[in-house]
């Protein structure tokens, strides 16, 4: 099959003196070269993506590698072309000139892709790039024309010559442009886009050519010089099949290259973000996302450096969430976390951007004050985080309030270092706390020894209950109407080598602070529980011991299990105990208290609830409780005698209680005048220095064995 004969009387102006000689294309070879030429323009277009993403040696060979592959494939299709142009001579090539129009396709290929592989290319680049190509695509041509040797030699129409080198410059430009536009679009669009982009790079290269082929005129009687070699056809079978195999080859390796690349792209990428990741979570609180100690170190020691370079002042906060423990232990810890969380928010949102808020850990928080004129400004700052502090937060659609205390230390007054800075900042709060809770102090000299002070304390507590330092005294609790001892008291006193006989005010809220009250706790109930039973087997009455629970006890989910270990392990019987809870304790969480109530209540435990009247104040809801006794708190019965309205409180109280058939217990009774009044409102027992203060296990022993002998009747067991 061929195309239609070019005849001397065809597209060539007639000369009277001159034939030409008539030619064919073979259709097989045409439509061969126009494959060659799209593949050679979709794996341009694909060179030029691994050109411009590799670096250093690696894009060196691929810039070389893929002018190899697309001047072969350009040149390839070009020589097929020529080789589809049939003349009714014997025709071949010359080996030299043809392959000086292969290296020409080579450095053409070469030059563009070093020019579409530039960071940025500019218009200039595409028009002279595009210009010097085109003009080299026609040398590879028409070099390649003359590698037939024709004698005489080749006549070419001149301005069909120049339309070509026109085509292939305007060719170029457009090829330069996509490249450089689809060299990093590595997805299935872009893919789309390279294929339609080599549909038409492709046309216009064989346009080129084929305009070109129609420039040439071969006289009649030409002789081709380089006759002799391979048999034409069989010849661009070969050239064809070898540039396809190197374009399809060159293309695999480049889209696998791509695939791999990518895949190594995103595996960077991965592990960049995993590594900020983990620099960030080296750097901040993982709870609040805040700065943690590490970052807040290194900000203050740049703070300082700043400092005594510029001369420049800056404040340095710590700050204590008042009473945090009881909500995280009331409430849980996942409330907990979600109040410090909302403590940072606010904390975040009312500084300024050149101040830092750190996490310490716990409820415990740092503030960086940038540059400050002085305390003043550092106090207006303080007094603004109290105040948006204080607001209520909402927390799973429940108010919470919360308040803070704040210690402030001042750079260079107060420290010239990181550690003398964090440990007077550290100082002041614990001040702020002892003046009262939500305010804030400045660190004052004097306040160190307080510091140590408290340090030392804290090591001597965990040192007593190493050390047996903890002992129990004994208070009675007495019958209103008989005077008869129905129960006693059991309260906690350490006696410290160094301070002596210590109350319970001094170190019971230290221990809840550092920790140690439940181990503490569990001892005293243990202690108080075994000295009641050994009193009993010496034959003293059965008498009901009261133990104290803080709140911290009373949360623990094993404390009903705990209680009855205890019972077992001292062999003391559940009816010869009472445990003192304080009603804010009970309601922080009145579903789970009544749970806990029940469970102690079925094991025969006396339940009391201490302090009545300073919390909830409120009798509705004790019928969800599993009790038995009511304590009127101290400071109503201080003043019964005297105050009409502590006298209305006590008289509701024991009303209210008699209905709900609980017994009433007056603490704090200390005059005769108080117990008559409280004889006269119904009142069932009291407890104060009227009878006897607390006293040694062993004094409370002789004044029971006195009593057995004096006034046997008045003592009751259980």
């Amino acid at each position: 099959m061929s195309f239609q004969d070019r005849s001397p009387h065809g597209p060539y102006p007639q000369d009277p003196h001159l034939s030409y000689l008539a030619g064919n294309y073979h259709t097989g070879f045409v439509l061969l070269s126009i494959v060659v030429a799209m593949l050679a323009s979709y794996t341009a277009l694909n060179l030029t993506g691994r050109v411009a993403e590799t670096k250093g040696l690696a894009s060196l060979l691929w810039l070389g590698g893929g002018a190899v592959a697309m001047g072969g494939g350009i040149w390839s299709m070009h020589f097929i072309g020529m080789l589809a142009y049939n003349l009714p001579i014997r025709m071949s090539y010359d080996l030299w000139i043809t392959a000086l129009s292969l290296l020409v396709a080579i450095l053409v290929s070469a030059f563009a892709l070093r020019i579409v592989t530039r960071p940025t290319v500019s218009r200039s680049h595409f028009l002279i790039g595009g210009l010097l190509m085109g003009l080299g695509i026609g040398a590879m041509h028409y070099t390649g024309m003359h590698a037939m040797q024709m004698n005489p030699a080749i006549d070419y129409d001149y301005p069909i010559v120049g339309l070509s080198i026109v085509i292939a410059i305007v060719a170029s430009i457009a090829a330069l442009w996509l490249a450089f536009t689809l060299r990093t679009d590595q997805s299935m669009l872009g893919h789309t886009k390279k294929a339609g982009a080599a549909v038409i790079m492709g046309m216009a290269i064989i346009t080129m050519h084929y305009t070109g082929m129609e420039a040439a005129r071969f006289t009649a009687g030409s002789i081709c010089m380089a006759a002799g070699g391979i048999d034409n056809d069989l010849l661009g079978v070969l050239v064809g099949a070898a540039a396809l195999t190197l374009l399809t080859i060159t293309l695999l390796l480049s889209v696998v290259d791509s695939r791999l690349a990518a895949r190594t792209a995103r595996l960077v990428h991965s592990l960049s973000h995993a590594n900020r990741q983990l620099h960030h979570l080296a750097l901040h609180d993982a709870l609040t996302r805040l700065p943690n100690r590490s970052l807040l170190e290194d900000r203050i020691e740049q703070a300082i450096a700043t400092g005594e370079r510029n001369n420049k002042r800056f404040a340095l906060m710590f700050l204590d969430l008042d009473r945090f423990k009881t909500i995280n232990d009331s409430l849980g810890h996942h409330y907990g976390d979600k109040l410090l969380q909302g403590v940072a928010t606010r904390l975040t949102g009312c500084l300024r951007a050149e101040d830092t808020v750190a996490r310490l850990g716990g409820d415990e928080f740092v503030v960086l004050l940038g540059e400050v004129a002085g305390p003043t400004v550092a106090a207006n700052i303080a007094q603004k985080l109290l105040d948006t502090l204080a607001l209520p937060i909402v927390i799973e659609e429940q108010q919470q309030s919360v308040s803070v205390s704040i210690g402030i230390s001042m750079f260079p007054n107060d420290g010239t270092t990181l550690r003398e800075l964090m440990s007077n900042a550290d100082s002041a709060m614990y001040h702020a706390k002892k003046m009262g809770r939500a305010n804030h102090q400045f660190f004052a000299p004097e306040m160190n020894a307080a510091a140590g002070a408290r340090l030392l304390l804290e090591q001597q507590l965990r040192r007593a209950l190493e050390n047996d330092e903890f002992e129990l005294h004994y208070q009675p609790k007495i019958n209103v109407a008989s005077g008869a001892v129905m129960a006693m008291e059991a309260l906690v006193r350490w006696r410290s080598p160094e301070r002596g006989l210590v109350p319970p005010n001094e170190f019971i809220a230290v221990s809840e602070e550092i920790g140690l009250i439940i181990p503490l706790g569990a001892w005293v109930l243990r202690e108080a529980c075994r000295q009641n039973r050994a009193w009993q087997r010496d034959g003293l009455p059965h008498l009901r011991v009261a133990v104290n629970l803080s709140a911290y006890q009373f949360r623990q989910k094993d404390l009903p299990e705990f209680v009855a270990a205890v019972l077992l392990e001292t062999g003391l019987d559940g009816a010869c105990l009472e445990l003192e809870v304080t009603e804010s304790v009970v309601m922080h969480n009145p579903a789970e208290a009544a749970q806990i109530l029940e469970r102690l209540h079925a094991q025969g435990i006396h339940i009391s609830v201490d302090d009545f009247g300073t919390g909830y104040s409120s009798l509705g809801y004790l019928k969800q409780f599993r009790l038995d006794t009511l304590k009127i708190d101290r400071s109503f019965v201080r003043d019964i005698s005297s105050n009409a309205d502590d006298a209305a409180i006590v008289r509701s109280v024991i009303a209210l209680a008699h209905s709900l058939r609980l017994e009433v217990i007056a603490e704090g009774v200390e005059t005769k005048e108080q117990l008559d009044y409280l004889r006269e409102l119904g009142c069932d027992q009291y407890q104060g220095y009227l009878r006897s203060k607390p006293l040694p296990a062993g004094e409370f022993e002789a004044m029971l064995r006195g009593a057995m002998l004096t006034e046997a009747p008045l003592l009751r067991a259980v």
